[in-house]
């Protein structure tokens, strides 16, 4: 366990459990230490033994490439290629449009064939451009000579990042110049490097990390330029063991980051558990984790930084895992951003019985996406395509039945939620109380409620419609 460090007095307030900026402590043979896990969470079975072992390679796509302009929280990218224009890889076709924004990156060579509407992971429409692509990937510049950064500003590692367009790469996408241009950076005390990777079936992160891990390192001294009293944490959980071998081997000697084991448990890797465990502090969701001294991003988007300032090489490419008991061959593969799900599955040597199918998620089990079409491309956020030959959520839809009210989801929620009582809510209509008593709006749709849950009710999928319809009408009448 970690030992506190000193705190100001009136640090933090003691009132409202979850509700305040909280730590978390325990007592151990006479001192007082951070707790080793975050409170609830769940263990389903992680599937993983089917890709842990396949090594990263690198897939290149022969078809089209498509590159929305959404890839990331914030305003869509705005396109600034047209129709018939020569494209080449490392090539801004997006340009970031605002302060919250990222640019998307051209990951192949060929001709744009049509920037126009096209159906995405989520299954809505959305402006792309479209790449007719030559199979050549010639690239718009040597992404292999390193850099001397002796002498650069903060400013110009935070442009760097934000021109190579990288954004967060464990899902929620928030583009990484924002977040590493925090209000306060002589207060950040925890720059977190995420390498839990809890989410079942996801192997990718575990074979960047072992393979990478010079890199990732690298990235993280880059990061830690901007925070001078911050210690750096690379976090993996325990069922890891060669992907923490070799991060503490790449991490030795450098005074200022560390490896920590985190005891395996889901969601382990979401930023309020990983910041509860190693900074010992709990947080409301009015506030971000920079408010409370901590920046954590995904180890794919450290590595990233790294290639981006030190090789001026942007973001066009990531790891993915294709896996699930749907396909022959999982892997875990470098992919280009634009690539089909179908090209992807077919890198993984293709389906083993087409009829026997039931989903193909974008993700995992847990907080991926159903995806309705394998034509639609991977985005920067795609860090797996899960088939799997069950479905889990039809079958639960058939055993459903009315809540026991045995307070489970209560027990597993890692925010401290009451799940049975935010649906009772919703089903009565009184989203005030959801809201304003419950704190629906702090639920981070783990799935950890609905997968205790012994009635079987869908209880995350409840919560993410109301909370996107709380919000909607919120923009509708002006964010108030």
């Amino acid at each position: 366990m970690l030992t506190i460090r000193q705190l100001s007095a009136g640090a933090f307030s003691w009132a409202g459990v979850g509700r305040s900026v909280v730590p978390s402590f325990i007592q151990t043979k006479g001192e007082w230490s951070v707790r080793d896990t975050f409170r609830g969470g769940v263990h389903p079975r992680d599937q993983k033994e089917l890709s842990r072992e396949a090594s990263l390679r690198a897939f290149d796509a022969r078809g089209d490439m498509v590159f929305p302009m959404a890839q990331h929280i914030g305003k869509p990218a705005k396109p600034v290629v047209k129709k018939g224009d020569e494209v080449l890889v490392g090539q801004v076709i997006g340009a970031a449009d605002g302060f919250v924004s990222a640019n998307v990156i051209c990951s192949c060579s060929g001709r744009v064939k049509a920037v126009e509407k096209r159906r995405t992971i989520a299954g809505v429409l959305q402006q792309c451009v479209v790449v007719e692509n030559d199979g050549q990937y010639t690239q718009i510049s040597d992404f292999t000579e390193r850099q001397d950064i002796s002498g650069i500003t903060n400013e110009e590692i935070l442009r760097r990042v934000a021109a190579a367009g990288i954004i967060g790469l464990g899902g929620a996408g928030f583009p990484t110049h924002v977040k590493l241009a925090p209000k306060n950076p002589l207060d950040i005390q925890y720059l977190i490097a995420n390498g839990a990777e809890c989410e079942p079936y996801i192997t990718c992160n575990d074979q960047l990390m072992r393979g990478h891990a010079n890199q990732i390192v690298e990235g993280m001294e880059v990061m830690l330029r901007l925070f001078p009293h911050a210690e750096g944490v690379i976090a993996i959980e325990n069922n890891k063991p060669e992907a923490l071998a070799a991060m503490e081997k790449a991490a030795a000697g450098h005074r200022r980051i560390r490896v920590q084991g985190l005891r395996t448990k889901y969601p382990q890797g979401g930023e309020r558990s990983l910041i509860s465990v190693i900074a010992g502090i709990d947080y409301p969701v009015s506030k971000l984790p920079a408010d409370v001294g901590c920046i954590v991003d995904n180890v794919g988007t450290v590595y990233a930084v790294g290639r981006a300032v030190l090789y001026n090489e942007p973001l066009f490419r990531h790891v993915i895992t294709v896996t699930g008991e749907g396909v022959k061959n999982p892997g875990n593969f470098i992919a280009r951003d634009g690539t089909s799900f179908r090209e992807m599955i077919e890198a993984a040597g293709g389906l083993v019985d087409e009829g026997a199918v039931k989903k193909v998620i974008s993700g995992g089990p847990m907080m991926g996406l159903s995806v309705g079409s394998w034509e639609v491309p991977i985005t920067k956020t795609t860090n797996a395509i899960t088939v799997l030959v069950e479905d889990e959520v039809q079958k639960a839809q058939l055993q459903m039945t009315a809540c026991l009210h045995c307070g489970r989801c209560t027990t597993v929620c890692p925010n401290g939620l009451m799940p049975q009582m935010m649906a009772d809510a919703i089903i009565a209509g009184d989203l005030e109380r959801f809201e304003k008593k419950l704190y629906g709006l702090d639920c981070i749709f783990c799935g950890s409620c609905t997968y205790i849950c012994p009635a079987k009710r869908p209880l995350t999928q409840i919560f993410k419609q109301t909370k996107a319809e709380i919000l909607a009408q919120k923009r509708a009448q002006g964010g108030k």
